[in-house]
């Protein structure tokens, strides 16, 4: 990395749109001076160079399960139904089954081919940190790799390859059910007792400071981790960094909520509001099914809740209850989580359109604050997402990284629009990456007019990955 500088004639800050920014990052790729109201003038004369339109802070993706990306498309099909369906036909429980399946082929090789593939469509996209949140860690019988951290270190190269920031989050995963169910036969390559995973997180911490990653953890769900394995692991990750984040699965299917009721009396959020120290450093991916009392309660928290808008949909989880959450001042972010969908627009717009046809209202997720829509989407995103993270991604402001994007403000989808507008037309009106100029992570250029300088050689390895999983 070097220092560089980016005059910005617009640029959303944390606080809004700002003019004339003066944008100035060190060689360790963090942000030195954001300077509003700046002579453009002197800097053209210093030989600043000036973005092709505004410029937005780069998105945190905080929920990726990077071999699904494999998997994408494959599954739209109607399957034999299978016995965990309440529904009696394809769902979210069907469509497990297919993945399992597909998870029990992956190689490491083809991990790595596939994980860069996808960073690099992220990177396109306006994704500049994703968080990885990793379960398969076993060889295909179910034993450990030579070295545990096997699979780990394949996503850790990938992200390097490709440019983008990680948060590395290993499952823990032990039990297919409430009450310890015992686990599945096609679930043998994400099993680790707890002393596994706490050696495996000692082992990856040195790994992931040498790649400027950051570490956490994820019991996969409650349905997964027996609340004793839960509170030693979570207590077993704080004792070696207390501020490394947790991020779980909760809530996602209504039948998750009922099989909870049923071993616990309660639902999934509030039972993990009561028996752990849920606060900022948590994300709880999903969170879908919800009353009342469990968002007022998770928004007071700090935690995030992490919306996957495309997967929710594909998956058929239902729709994330925004608009009072939203108003309890909670925080969110976005995934792209399967992957069926590689857009930070689609999410957004997705996030918004499922509000509008459940209340059959529009513009729901304004607020006083922000009348435009999609400053509020926006900015809510990269502050949760940045929060989910634990990494300094919340935006354009000193000390966090010089991740950004630029709109590309002579496309003509944005010409002469200004930057609230420019950025409704980009969300709402595009079709997501042709609209981006530029994409850069620590200040570096990763992308430019939607060209990734490794796209062509990442796309062919894909391919000849995901060829070779389909046919074994």
């Amino acid at each position: 990395m070097s220092a560089g500088q980016l005059f910005a004639p617009q640029a959303l800050l944390p606080e809004g749109w700002a003019q004339d920014v003066l944008l100035e990052w060190d060689a360790g790729g963090d942000l030195v001076t954001v300077h509003p109201d700046a002579d453009s003038t002197a800097a053209t004369a210093a030989g600043v160079p000036q973005a092709a339109g505004p410029v937005l802070p780069g998105m945190p993706n905080l929920h990726s399960h990077a071999f699904q990306r494999g998997f994408a498309g494959l599954a739209e099909y109607r399957s034999v139904t299978h016995g965990d369906d309440p529904a009696g036909g394809d769902s979210f429980w069907s469509w497990r089954t297919l993945m399992y399946r597909f998870a029990l082929r992956l190689s490491p090789d083809a991990l790595e081919a596939i994980a860069t593939q996808l960073y690099i469509e992220m990177l396109r996209a306006g994704y500049t940190s994703v968080c990885e949140f990793h379960y398969v860690h076993h060889d295909r019988d179910g034993k450990p790799y030579a070295d545990p951290a096997e699979m780990s270190l394949r996503l850790l190269r990938a992200a390097k390859a490709a440019g983008i920031g990680m948060t590395l989050l290993p499952v823990l995963y032990q039990t297919a059910g409430f009450g310890a169910k015992p686990a599945q036969v096609d679930q043998r390559r994400f099993l680790n007792d707890t002393d596994a995973m706490l050696a495996l997180l000692a082992r990856l911490a040195p790994e992931c400071a040498a790649h400027d990653a950051r570490l956490g953890l994820a019991p996969h769900s409650l349905r997964a981790v027996p609340a004793e394995s839960l509170s030693r692991a979570v207590a077993g990750l704080h004792a070696m960094d207390a501020t490394a984040p947790v991020h779980i699965h909760i809530a996602e299917q209504q039948k998750e909520v009922d099989d909870c009721l049923a071993w616990s009396g309660v639902r999934p959020v509030e039972w993990l509001l009561d028996h752990a120290p849920v606060d900022g450093r948590w994300c709880l991916v999903h969170a879908t099914h919800m009353d009342w009392d469990e968002r007022r309660r998770l928004a007071h928290s700090g935690a995030v809740a992490g919306i996957c808008p495309t997967t929710e949909a594909n998956l058929g989880d239902g729709v994330f209850d925004a608009a009072p959450y939203l108003a309890q001042h909670g925080a969110w972010g976005i995934g792209s989580d399967s992957h069926a969908s590689v857009s930070v627009t689609e999410e957004l717009r997705l996030f918004e359109y499922g509000q509008r046809l459940g209340l059959q209202r529009r513009n729901v997720l304004a607020s006083e604050r922000h009348a435009q829509v999609a400053d509020r989407l926006w900015l809510d995103a990269v502050a949760g997402g940045a929060r989910a993270a634990a990494r300094p991604v919340a935006g354009l402001a000193i000390g966090q990284r010089a991740d950004f994007v630029v709109l590309d403000g002579h496309h003509p989808t944005l010409a002469g629009l200004d930057g609230p507008q420019a950025l409704a037309t980009h969300v709402f009106a595009s079709h997501g990456h042709e609209t981006l100029a530029e994409v850069r992570t620590g200040g570096t250029c990763r992308v430019q007019h939607g060209v990734h300088a490794q796209q062509a050689d990442a796309g062919r390895l894909f391919a000849a990955a995901r060829a070779h999983l389909m046919a074994d």
